[in-house]
Formats: structure tokens, C-alpha cells, sequence
């Protein structure tokens, strides 16, 4: 009887997973997540959208700084138990979690649509210099876009659900476009559309953008 009472309740736990539509937008640092996230939840009905910097605050989830790359240190164990608390107790149709790191904290078990963005280099550095980036901390990011680390973690934690889009050049409104043709089952969503190393290699730019 009692593992009757547990299939039972991982089953209405799978069955809620599935009638809730979790969506992560992830990336490189500056290639528009956020803005990207936002506009996306304003176009979806019935959104709830997460911030994972602004929800590591509230929720008492950082453990310290990087002071050295003027970062925060997230506690994503602690961030994971948390974030599928909030998820199951969404009243939202969709919720959208907008971080670098949203693959590795969301858990699998939700099924999330993954939207990794990617920037040309030679944009996305100019947009992390807008942005104050400077130094290691920016060329560690750019060699992050360009070696795919993002992309990377995504595909391991959630093979086969993992949408690469090319942002470079485009406005918010085309990219949510894409986005929500691909939720719509109008595009098809692939992985492997750049590669930033070897357009860097054939320009004869490597080293002015792998300087680490």
C-alpha cells in the first residue's frame, strides 16, 4: 500500500510537471538574457518569470563573492531544492528562469524548454564593454561564448531539449519570435548552429579573443 501511495503521488508530481511549461533562457553573460526573458514572459500569457540573480538574494541562497571576477557564489544544491518548491507551487501556466547557470539548477524532472543564446564574440564583446566588463572577468566570459561552456552544460543536464539561437545582430522582438515559434512547434529547435572558434581561426582573430 505504501508504494502504491508514493507511485501515486510521483505520478501526480509527473502529470503537474508536464501541464506547467518550464522555460530557461541561458547564456554567456551579456548576450540579452534578461531582456530577452522579460519581454518573453510579457508576450506569454499566464508567465511567471525568475531572475536567478534576484532569487539567490531573496531566498538567502549566496555563500560569498568572487571578489576577484565580481561574482556571486550560489549554493545550487540549496538553489535546486528551492526552485522546484517554487516551480510546483506556481499557480503560472509557464514559468521563465532567466541565469547562466538556470541548466545546472533547474531540475530535469520539470522537462524545460532550454533556450541557450549565443552572441558573435566581436558583438558580445562590445556589448560586456557597455556593460563595464573589463579585464579577466570579461575575457573568461568571451572565451566561455566562444568554446560553448554554456551550451555545454546545457545539453548534458537536459539532452534533447536544448534550443540553440544566434542573437547576433537581432532585436529583442525577433529573438522572442523565434522563441515562441519554437514553443509553438512552428521552427524546429537544433543545437550546433555556430561556431565561434573556427570563424575566429579562419579571420585570423584567435588570439585577439582567447587571451587566457
Amino acid at each position: 500500500m505504501q508504494t502504491t501511495g508514493r507511485t501515486n503521488k510521483n505520478l501526480r508530481a509527473t502529470l503537474t510537471h508536464m501541464r506547467k511549461r518550464v522555460i530557461l533562457i541561458t547564456g554567456t553573460p551579456c548576450v540579452g538574457k534578461t531582456t530577452t526573458a522579460k519581454a518573453l514572459a510579457a508576450k506569454l500569457p499566464d508567465s511567471q518569470y525568475i531572475n536567478l540573480t534576484d532569487y539567490a538574494k531573496a531566498n538567502g541562497l549566496i555563500t560569498g563573492e568572487d571578489t576577484e571576477r565580481g561574482t556571486l557564489i550560489i549554493d545550487e544544491e540549496a538553489m535546486q531544492e528551492k526552485l522546484t518548491c517554487t516551480i510546483d507551487a506556481s499557480e503560472y501556466a509557464n514559468v521563465i528562469i532567466d541565469g547562466h547557470y538556470a541548466s545546472a539548477v533547474t531540475p530535469a524532472e520539470h522537462v524545460p524548454h532550454v533556450f541557450v543564446l549565443r552572441r558573435d564574440p566581436r558583438e558580445l564583446k562590445q556589448f560586456m564593454e557597455k556593460a563595464g566588463y573589463s579585464g579577466s572577468k570579461m575575457w573568461e566570459n568571451l572565451q566561455a561564448e566562444i568554446i560553448d561552456v554554456v551550451l555545454g552544460e546545457a545539453v548534458q543536464v537536459h539532452a534533447g531539449r536544448v534550443c540553440e539561437l544566434d542573437v547576433t545582430g537581432k532585436s529583442v522582438d525577433d529573438v522572442v519570435a523565434e522563441i515562441l515559434d519554437v514553443l509553438e512547434k512552428r521552427k524546429t529547435c537544433f543545437v550546433g548552429v555556430v561556431d565561434w572558434l573556427g570563424m575566429l581561426e579562419r579571420e585570423g582573430l584567435t588570439d585577439q579573443y582567447l587571451k587566457l
